[in-house]
């Protein structure tokens, strides 16, 4: 959990996430429900919430505890802030909550390639002239959203008249008429405390609310003036008041000691007698006290405040008292009256009148209960259809942030020369382009690094040594020690220092020949001399033109498929239009479940014919000195080209991950930084250090020692490639 993205004060976050905008406590209260369904069907993705105010950060802090990967102030509407926001999230889809209209996000979520949706959307009657009067300006910002799903009928209505494209514009119902209640029910404290009150009423005075003109009453001097009107009547009365803004806990506390009136505040809970009141100081915790209800009373109602959500008492079947001010609930409110749902008063005098007629007549009270159940139960199920339409809109996203403008303006040129550069030279490879004499399948990317390279081709080699076909891996040995032509057998081992980390992974599996040279023509020719391979996989071979290949198969990655762009823009040594040489495509970090539809939209750009398959990684165990099971605390680091999939990877097994190090891409690990990897992990308690199979190749000698006292393990991997008999034919 982190402040302002600004400060980038939490971890590095997964490409591909979705950020859900809420406001307010309201807001982020409506939004609990979808965002559990959201993780529900896709657990691997990251979910990021920002608020704009404290109580709505307190709130969803306590109630999405263990769903969202983080939760932050939202920045400031300027390009500059939303910039980096979306540069450090790399979201596929914004999520915007209700009402809110925030021009530069919405244009900037676009610009950054994400899909952008606005959810559980609605206009109020006392909104609806400032959007009419100003439609110029917001129809140009209500063409940026995919989607708006809206509340009601009515809603569609008013975003069109405001400017909203029609097409894009859905009814899909309020997301509150699927309120869950927290599972665990009251606080355990709290449940003790009115389990050991003598029996007798409770009524409920919900989110009550100052007076927003002179003309409104204050909600809490009208239900503290009913309370002392029904003492009286009801000597075992117990009044849960629960204002809705924090900074009217001690305003109310301080009118209910004018009045006399006996309570006690929820955050002391000292012993009470009734008739008294419970002072609800605290933030999330009135949803979950519904059910001990008898009545009900839902404030913002009375005075000029547009009202709240009677749908969460309805769920637990309690009768609803409310003022004549509904209009941000119109529709529901409408319908509740008409079906004598829900009791209806029009001034503050009428209060203690309603209260006690539902009190002394049980069975009315019941009736009234039931029916608001029954209709809140009929219209459940715009979760599950606005939880659809945020992973569509995930699927057709394709989060590309981009540089800062200065960066644009000082890398641009450079990333013109780099293209330039590539294409002299690619043409002249081409031009000197030699053949072997068997069957050669590249397997390569457009960017440097990051998209799982090593662990397709040991994979595929895998497969074919079971198919019988012998294969032999060209690779160039990044990183070692001479430049030497270097030939490994099947099942025999050489030094690090002479083959580089990456192909110790292909050593240590032992399903294929190696050729290890700049040149893999020479490589390849040796190999066929010596040991009759009957096909080559050329590892990272998509640049390495001058040797003519039969297939071209280019990885993407699913979460970063641009990768920023050109080099140094990005990490892209080709651009998109070099797709069109691949003869098949496979998108690795392909989520179960998650959709690619913007992906193939864009790789259809390049290449209209290339079959496109999926993958994904799947961990298989791990490696090292006694076990490491789920839970455990461990310190991970490691030196890949986008080390965020190896940390969610983590996080998916359950480890306790107290700190998380990356260093560049085949880093060399000195003694001291192992060392210091030690102290780090002493510092934080953890049990053990994690790293990959690439990183254990790259330790110094005796590097584990120096780990001393921490256990070291890596993590065994494997992949999984849908469709993956179709791609084996055209390989065989």
């Amino acid at each position: 959990m982190g402040e302002r993205l600004g400060r980038l004060s939490f971890q590095t976050t997964t490409p591909g996430g979705i950020w859900f905008h809420a406001v307010s406590v309201g807001e982020a209260l409506s939004a609990v429900e979808l965002i559990r369904r959201v993780r529900a069907r896709w657990p691997q993705t990251g979910i990021y919430v920002s608020t704009t105010t404290l109580a709505g950060r307190a709130t969803a802090e306590q109630q999405l505890s263990g769903l969202a990967d983080a939760i932050f102030f939202a920045p400031l509407d300027y390009r500059s802030a939303v910039r980096a926001a979306l540069r450090r999230l790399r979201p596929s889809a914004v999520v915007i909550l209700e009402t809110e209209i925030w021009p530069n996000l919405y244009r900037e979520a676009k610009r950054a390639g994400a899909s952008l949706l606005v959810v559980n959307g609605r206009i109020s009657d006392r909104a609806l002239p400032r959007y009419q009067a100003l439609r110029g300006f917001f129809r140009h910002v209500l063409r940026q959203p995919d989607a708006i799903f809206v509340q009601s009928e009515e809603d569609a209505k008013r975003y069109v008249a405001a400017g909203a494209p029609p097409d894009r514009v859905h009814a899909a119902g309020n997301l509150k008429y699927d309120f869950t209640p927290p599972p665990a029910g009251a606080a355990p404290d709290l449940a003790r405390f009115l389990d050991s009150l003598p029996p007798g009423p409770i009524w409920i005075a919900a989110s009550t609310m100052p007076p927003q003109h002179a003309a409104d009453p204050d909600e809490d001097d009208a239900v503290i003036g009913a309370f002392a009107a029904l003492q009286p009547q009801f000597p075992d009365l117990l009044l849960l008041l629960a204002p809705r803004r924090p900074e009217r806990f001690e305003t109310a506390a301080e009118k209910l000691r004018r009045a006399g009136i006996r309570f006690t505040r929820r955050t002391s809970l000292e012993p009470l007698a009734r008739p008294a009141v419970l002072l609800l100081d605290s933030i999330g915790e009135l949803a979950a006290l519904f059910e001990r209800a008898s009545v009900v009373f839902m404030g913002g109602t009375l005075a000029c405040r547009g009202g709240h959500n009677i749908l969460e008492p309805a769920y637990f079947a309690r009768p609803v008292i409310a003022g004549p001010h509904m209009e941000n609930f119109a529709a529901i409110a409408a319908e509740f009256s008409a079906c004598g749902a829900m009791v209806r008063i029009g001034c503050a005098a009428d209060l203690a009148p309603a209260v006690a007629a539902l009190l002394r007549d049980p069975a009315r009270a019941a009736a009234l209960g039931a029916k608001a159940r029954e209709l809140a139960q009929a219209r459940r199920g715009t979760v599950d259809r606005i939880a659809s339409g945020i992973l569509s809109a995930c699927e057709n996203g394709l989060p590309d942030p981009g540089r800062t403008l200065a960066a644009r303006l000082a890398l641009t040129p450079l990333s013109w020369l780099w293209r330039a550069g590539q294409a002299i030279a690619a043409a002249r490879k081409r031009a000197r382009r030699r053949s072997l004499h068997i069957k050669v399948v590249s397997i390569g990317s457009l960017t440097m690094g990051g998209a799982g390279k090593t662990p397709v081709v040991a994979h595929l080699a895998a497969r074919l040594a079971g198919a019988g076909r012998n294969p032999a891996i060209l690779t160039r040995g990044y990183r070692r020690e001479s430049g030497d032509l270097v030939l490994v057998p099947r099942g025999q081992t050489a030094p690090v220092r002479r083959t580089g980390d990456e192909a110790q992974t292909f050593i240590r599996a032992g399903h294929a020949h190696l050729g290890i040279a700049g040149d893999r023509y020479t490589a390849g020719l040796a190999l066929e001399q010596k040991l009759a391979p009957g096909i080559f996989l050329l590892d990272d071979g998509f640049q390495h033109v001058h040797l003519a290949r039969d297939e071209d198969i280019v990885l993407l990655d699913a979460l970063d498929p641009l990768a920023g762009g050109l080099f140094p823009l990005g990490r892209c040594r080709e651009p998109l239009a070099s797709l069109a040489r691949a003869t098949a495509i496979l998108v690795t970090r392909a989520e179960p479940g998650r959709g690619i539809a913007g992906l193939e939209r864009l790789i259809r750009r390049y290449n209209p014919h290339a079959p496109v398959f999926r993958s994904r990684i799947v961990p298989k165990r791990w490696v090292g000195a006694g076990s490491l099971a789920p839970g455990s605390k461990c310190g991970a680091f490691c030196a890949l080209g986008d080390p965020t999939s190896f940390w969610r990877t983590l996080d998916a097994l359950g480890l306790q991950v107290a700190f998380r190090r990356a260093f560049g891409d085949h880093h060399p690990y000195r003694p001291s930084e192992l060392r210091s990897l030690a102290a780090q992990a002493s510092a934080a308690g953890a049990e053990a250090l994690v790293t990959t199979e690439k990183d254990m190749m790259n330790l110094p000698e005796g590097g584990e020692a120096l780990l001393a006292p921490h256990k070291l393990f890596w993590l065994e991997i494997g992949v999984e490639i849908e469709n993956e008999d179709s791609l084996l034919r055209r390989l065989l």
